[in-house]
């Protein structure tokens, strides 16, 4: 592999800390919540890491850097954590976002293993530099297409805003669903809710999917289409996720219950996942999102690559196919995946789920992919 000329981050033989950037959105426009969850699961491995004599004697250090859901502040957070010295950039949530810093990290040669961004096209050519958690849109998105199918619902309206990232959802699910007999309406969320309404009446749509920001515009729509009776049979659906975290239910009480999501976990945690969810739940005073188990399964790995191939960057790239490391949710191991150019796990376990209309704070498994 060719290494891109870039300070080293590597060989430290006086015990100093080997250093971790961590991409976060921790302050608007970024997704706050999902920050906190993502950013709890990379500190609490950071700090068992650490408590178990860290890697062969020295300690974890994880250096944060909010991204505010800005491409922009991400590759730059980039660089200056390059010249930090980082042995490895790790994080981020927002799919644009992780975009930037992927074509940062790759331009560097500095290795960067992304938590919880699904953009299929973290970079335009493949790199050796970057490997990703999270399943690709692609994969999840199908699987939420295919609920969609079982629950008949073949008429399908997307309120979107201009993104890449909804964009690719939108080819996503009309890609599955046309040769099944399923359709897909586009409605600009610009369309005032009582307008979307009526849009929804006029199409028959059987299902409204919202590819929007949360809160705003997400929802005042969920309240509009909630309470129009014209709407009752309607199927509200979120599979970007926005239903997972606490601010959803506290925003839409009952009317953000039955409103399914994608997320990113198996039917029933093993051992470790039953232990480190505990142990995210007394940090974050509620119950993990599978956000969290991330960011924990995350900083699991690049210590395993860490104690095996030391902290020179490129022999930690060099690392990807060869890891085999037991994660939260099931075992990861990275391939190269038709498609995709990163090294990718292939694939977490995928859940449609929704909160429970009886009991909100409750989630139940609708189909599992």
């Amino acid at each position: 592999m060719n290494t891109p000329p870039s300070p080293s981050g590597a060989e430290h033989t006086d015990g100093s800390s080997i250093r971790l950037g961590a991409l976060v959105p921790l302050t608007r426009p970024g997704w706050v919540e999902a920050g906190r969850h993502l950013l709890a699961g990379l500190d609490l491995a950071v700090r068992e890491v650490n408590d178990a004599g860290g890697i062969d004697g020295r300690p974890l250090e994880l250096v944060v850097r909010d991204t505010a859901a800005d491409p922009e502040r991400a590759a730059a957070a980039v660089d200056e954590l390059a010249h930090l010295g980082v042995a490895a950039v790790v994080g981020e949530y927002h799919s644009v976002v992780a975009r930037a810093a992927a074509a940062r990290a790759d331009a560097l040669g500095v290795p960067f293993l992304c938590s919880s961004a699904v953009l299929d096209t973290l970079t335009e050519e493949p790199t050796e530099w970057v490997a990703r958690l999270a399943p690709a849109q692609s994969y999840g998105w199908r699987i939420y297409a295919d609920f969609l199918l079982r629950a008949g619902r073949r008429r399908i309206a997307v309120v979107t805003q201009p993104s890449v990232y909804w964009a690719s959802g939108t080819r996503v699910l009309r890609d599955h669903l046309a040769p099944r007999g399923g359709t897909v309406l586009e409605l600009d969320a610009t369309l005032t809710p009582e307008a979307l309404c009526d849009a929804l009446v006029d199409d028959g749509a059987t299902a409204l999917l919202l590819l929007v920001g949360h809160p705003e515009p997400a929802v005042p729509i969920v309240r509009a289409v909630r309470g129009d009776r014209r709407l009752a049979e309607i199927l509200v659906g979120a599979p970007a996720g926005q239903p997972e975290f606490a601010e959803w239910a506290a925003a839409l009480g009952e009317d953000g219950a039955g409103v399914p999501f994608l997320r990113y976990l198996p039917e029933r945690l093993g051992p470790l996942g039953e232990r480190v969810g505990k142990e995210l739940r007394e940090r974050l005073g509620e119950a993990p999102s599978f956000v969290a188990f991330e960011g924990w399964d995350t900083v699991a790995v690049l210590a395993a690559v860490l104690r095996s191939h030391g902290t020179d960057r490129a022999a930690i790239a060099e690392s990807w196919p060869r890891v085999a490391v037991e994660g939260t949710r099931r075992p990861i191991r990275f391939s190269r995946t038709p498609g995709i150019s990163v090294w990718q796990w292939a694939w977490t376990p995928v859940q449609v789920v929704d909160r429970d209309p009886a009991e909100p704070d409750r989630f139940r498994i609708l189909h599992v992919g």
